[in-house]
């Protein structure tokens, strides 16, 4: 049984959560909180194995509250929030994801919504809490492969926003090369998460679109609900595919089409996240000769998707983030 503790200051919404969680069998609700302040202390004392928090409630936030659960009783927090003006500093304090709260039951698309809520609980609960970067101690190998490439592709999942930010704020600027990047997310959040990111690093981050090209030094981010892909001559094209491996827009849709166009005068990067996304595009990558790079384990706050890299052999080199940033700085 998952035991999952509701932080919301709405009363009605706080019941209609709790019905939602309880039509599953595998779920407990342990306990609920009225406001950040009370979350803290029923995290510390009931330990559940996943916190479902909101963002703005009185007395602490849900912002404060995710940090200080995560220095005291680090625990996997999934933040439902209908807004995205603080959403994504609590992405910074630890939360893991962002989902937006289901509508009510009579709305259109609320049945969906509340059946990914289910499903994204479920999924956190079994995370395993890592927020340590520090490189490994036998030391990372520097790749072989040191010329310069034409693009960067990145892929991430679960805990991506975080070391998206921290690799991105570390790179030169000017960055030589145009970098394409795919980040799963829940639908309606993708303008906000690219608001916030341009905010916090040094090279501009754009929504991907194919009436703007690709430009050395900026970050071009696919767009909610649409691959990402390229055409022959280096242009973006989005589009309505079937979803790949679960999700759309999918990495492995963007690593295939980069190896497609760019074969070996390009680098992919697969960080951190949950399932296989990503890494059969990446093996692609290696098989035209581009320089594959998946996170390393230790700094991954989930090793699903450069895992599964590793597995395939997808990956010719396996690094925590400074030195990927190193490796992109030496490259680009």
């Amino acid at each position: 049984m998952i035991r999952v503790l509701i932080a919301e200051d709405s009363a009605v919404t706080r019941e209609y959560l709790e019905w939602i969680l309880g039509q599953d069998p595998e779920l407990e609700v342990a306990g609920v909180a009225h406001d950040g302040e009370q979350a803290l202390a029923l995290a510390e004392r009931l330990r559940p194995d996943v916190i479902l928090m909101d963002v703005h409630m009185p007395v602490l936030d849900g912002f404060d509250a995710t940090r200080l659960i995560m220095e005291r009783v680090p625990t996997p927090i999934v933040m439902a929030t209908a807004s995205t003006s603080r959403a994504f500093q609590a992405l910074e304090a630890g939360a893991l994801v962002l989902l937006e709260k289901p509508g009510a039951p009579w709305e259109e698309g609320s049945a969906a919504a509340a059946d990914e809520l289910v499903r994204t609980v479920k999924l956190m609960a079994e995370v395993k809490v890592v927020r340590r970067w520090a490189p490994r101690g036998n030391g990372a190998r520097r790749p072989a492969r040191l010329g310069t490439p034409r693009v960067v592709a990145v892929g991430a999942s679960t805990g991506g926003p975080q070391v998206v930010s921290a690799i991105l704020g570390a790179l030169p600027r000017p960055l030589g090369v145009p970098l394409l990047l795919v980040q799963h997310m829940s639908y309606g959040f993708i303008d906000g998460f690219v608001d916030w990111l341009d905010s916090r690093v040094p090279v501009p981050v754009r929504v991907a679109s194919p009436e703007v090209p690709l430009t050395p030094g900026t970050v071009h981010v696919a767009g909610g609900g649409q691959h990402l892909t390229l055409t022959r001559d280096g242009h973006v094209t989005l589009d309505d595919g079937p979803a790949v491996n679960g999700f759309r827009p999918s990495i492995s849709r963007l690593f295939d089409s980069v190896a497609d166009v760019y074969g070996p005068d390009a680098v992919g990067v697969l960080l951190t996240g949950m399932g296989r996304d990503g890494a059969d595009g990446l093996r692609r990558m290696r098989d035209a000769g581009a320089l594959t790079i998946a996170q390393d384990a230790e700094s991954s706050v989930v090793f699903g998707m450069p895992g599964e890299a590793v597995r395939l052999d997808a990956a010719a080199e396996v690094l925590p983030p400074p030195a990927i940033v190193d490796t992109l700085r030496r490259l680009a």
